[in-house]
């Protein structure tokens, strides 16, 4: 797309916006310091680097498609993030799960991980200008079964309350090693496929090891916790359901997980943010794109997701919330996906922004309620999309659709020969 026409483009969006009140220079600026963390198992379907006998997910979770080109190993998985992040206007986080560490051809089993296997990622953050987040990892293991952290079997529980704080301790030398705080992730897809009723007896466990592994202070990473309706194979019951952890991160003033794929199709993930933060210290979002439930569908600007964002700005929580990504696509090419959701992310942020959120609160205030709805409807056909290409053009990334070229030549030279 030639220069000239986006910088006209913009030109006419920046004098339409300072007619209702909005200044796209600053906003262009808190798009700037909107940092999303991507997510690495979309490299290569959340299969990690751990020395196995056999690949197992375990419950919970699933990848579906088998797209030719998905990473291989720890070089491939840094090359395609990389190329990612070039496509991306911005600077963006790079979120770690567990099984990613770098083992070097050795079998290290999860009780055992220790920051040594993740020295080498804190370099390449450094050296990448990216900073890192974590997650603990307990499916796709022989003992993960359907129950963790919650499992009346002592020896079971213990082994996973050993290794979500052998995480906390990675988490923590990352913090300390990039000079901001790591946000560590806590998910376990612990329940029942079938009736059960031992509700109360799981859920105790799950506060016992919980309290057990957040008594280490941590200055220099954040603890998130993330509730789930229900996993794959664990349909009758969720011992960490969005109840229990809320209630949990109040008490406790951890971080609450809101993951756009884990509520009941009705309920809105946005009308969360407002309803927890005066009992919250901050939020971690999960964005992904839940076609039928939680099947982490690529991010789009769909209704969900800009209302989230909306959310978040007029809360003015815009300091309180970590944006993550979560969603994983085999079916479709990796680094696209990547490219897709991410933009499809900060578009919803940047639309958010520019929304002249004041005038209308005033306005809805004032019993206006005709006024509120006129200007919620005008912003729809307002040229924010003029914006996000000067964004774009600001920080040396291709414009508009002319990403594909990249992803196109990256598919033919790199992954294609995977």
């Amino acid at each position: 797309m030639k220069a000239e026409l986006i910088s006209k483009a913009y030109e006419i969006a920046k004098e339409r916006y300072a007619e209702i009140g909005v200044d796209t220079e600053k906003v262009l600026k808190q798009l700037q310091d909107f940092h999303l963390s991507l997510h690495c198992w979309q490299a290569d379907d959340v299969n990690g680097f751990e020395v196995k006998e056999e690949t197992e997910l375990g419950s919970g979770l699933a990848v579906t498609g088998n797209c030719p080109g998905a990473a291989r190993n720890i070089d491939e998985v840094r090359q395609d993030i990389l190329k990612a992040k070039s496509l991306i206007p911005g600077n963006h986080r790079l979120n770690l799960h567990e099984i990613y560490g770098d083992f070097k051809g050795k079998a290290v089993d999860r009780d055992e991980v220790t920051v040594e296997h993740f020295q080498s990622w804190i370099d390449w953050g450094k050296e990448n200008d990216t900073l890192l987040d974590f997650n603990s990892s307990s499916f796709g293991h022989p003992r993960s079964g359907s129950l963790t952290l919650a499992n009346p079997d002592e020896g079971t529980r213990q082994f996973w309350i050993e290794h979500t704080k052998r995480c906390r301790d990675i988490a923590n030398a990352m913090g300390e090693a990039q000079g901001d705080p790591c946000i560590m992730n806590l998910w376990v897809h612990d329940g029942c496929k079938d009736v059960s009723v031992n509700h109360a007896l799981y859920r105790n466990l799950l506060k016992q090891s919980l309290d057990t592994i957040f008594e280490k202070e941590q200055p220099m990473m954040k603890d998130c916790i993330e509730g789930k309706v229900f996993g794959m194979g664990l349909e009758s019951f969720t011992v960490g359901s969005h109840d229990f952890y809320t209630a949990y991160a109040a008490q406790k003033g951890k971080l609450l997980t809101i993951d756009t794929g884990h509520y009941h199709p009705t309920e809105s993930p946005a009308d969360k943010v407002s309803a927890v933060l005066p009992y919250l210290p901050e939020l971690m979002l999960h964005v992904s794109r839940p076609v039928r439930w939680d099947s982490d569908h690529v991010t789009i600007m769909d209704d969900t997701t800009q209302e989230l964002f909306f959310e978040i700005v007029r809360a003015g929580a815009l300091d309180r919330v970590h944006y993550g990504l979560d969603f994983f696509d085999g079916s479709i090419n990796r680094l696209g996906a990547y490219v897709i959701g991410s933009r499809a992310a900060q578009k919803c942020m940047l639309r958010a922004l520019l929304e002249p959120t004041e005038t209308i609160s005033k306005l809805e205030l004032a019993g206006e309620g005709y006024k509120v709805l006129a200007l919620l409807e005008e912003q729809k056909a307002m040229p924010w999309q003029a914006v996000y290409d000067e964004f774009c053009v600001r920080n040396d990334v291709p414009v508009g659709q002319d990403f594909m070229l990249d992803i196109d030549k990256y598919a033919a030279e790199v992954t294609s020969k995977r």
